[in-house]
């Protein structure tokens, strides 16, 4: 399945009423990726694109320069099944070009600092990165905010989608941002990463001994049934790096530390 076709088989499922039970923002195009997949040997991987990229603090539509990804209005049509080939190429475009425009680097620049000892960026004209995420689809309700029910259903309607990507860029390595997209990948992999305490990771915490720092390192070679057909190293962190209370600049550097590491290690 290529890109296309995956896209037109996401764009099906908008125009569905189900999704729209599921908080799904209709009218938002899905985000098959943040960076360009098809140059890209490092992802980062969180759990569905932020309203944000599509509206701003006060709800409305992004327009103009500030927009990020195409909507029903930028392309000019009232529903999906409208989409012609040329607006299916503006959308993997906006995707793959996401890093040269008005991108979200309040939250990305964050995730940049982890590979960048590796030699490994989301920027730049040779860059070889980019971030997925385990659900393609906008919600106008935050993630931790959706019934338990929705999102089973998201990441069981989505879980292929990111096998599909996967199976067909070349990604070597994909770093998990936070326990939630840990526990959701190995749930849809059948996989249970190795899991070890680090004991520079430890947020402190006044009334405690803090919250434990735990690294996760694995592969895998399908996701929900999805052969890739080669193994990709799996590396997280229990942390979310943006949203995590008490994430100190020491934990952040050692974190990017041992992902540049394990990464550099994973190229030779």
């Amino acid at each position: 399945m290529d890109i296309r076709e995956i896209l037109l088989q996401l764009l099906q499922c908008l125009d569905t009423p189900k999704l729209r039970e599921l908080s799904v923002i209709p009218w938002a195009s899905p985000v098959l990726s943040f960076g360009d997949l098809s140059s890209s040997r490092v992802a980062t991987l969180g759990l569905n694109p932020s309203n944000r990229e599509f509206v701003d603090a006060s709800g409305h539509e992004l327009m103009g320069s500030e927009r990020r990804f195409h909507t029903l209005n930028s392309l000019g049509i009232k529903k999906w099944s409208e989409a012609t080939g040329e607006d299916l190429d503006q959308i993997i475009s906006s995707c793959y070009g996401y890093f040269g425009g008005n991108s979200y680097d309040s939250w990305f620049r964050a995730l940049e600092k982890l590979f960048i000892e590796a030699n490994v960026s989301y920027y730049g004209m040779f860059s070889d990165a980019c971030h997925l995420d385990l659900v393609p689809f906008a919600t106008e309700t935050k993630w931790g905010e959706l019934s338990l029910q929705q999102r089973s259903r998201l990441l069981e309607m989505s879980g292929d989608i990111l096998g599909w990507l996967l199976r067909d860029s070349g990604i070597e390595v994909l770093v998990l941002n936070g326990k939630s997209v840990i526990e959701n990948l190995q749930a849809i992999t059948g996989t249970s990463f190795k899991r070890e305490i680090v004991s520079d990771w430890v947020l402190p915490r006044r009334s405690s001994k803090g919250v434990t720092g735990y690294s996760y390192k694995g592969k895998i070679s399908q996701v929900s049934g999805v052969k890739l057909g080669r193994e990709i190293l799996v590396l997280g962190y229990n942390h979310n790096l943006q949203s995590s209370f008490g994430v100190t600049n020491e934990v952040k550097t050692s974190i990017q530390g041992w992902i540049s590491q394990n990464t550099r290690e994973a190229f030779c």
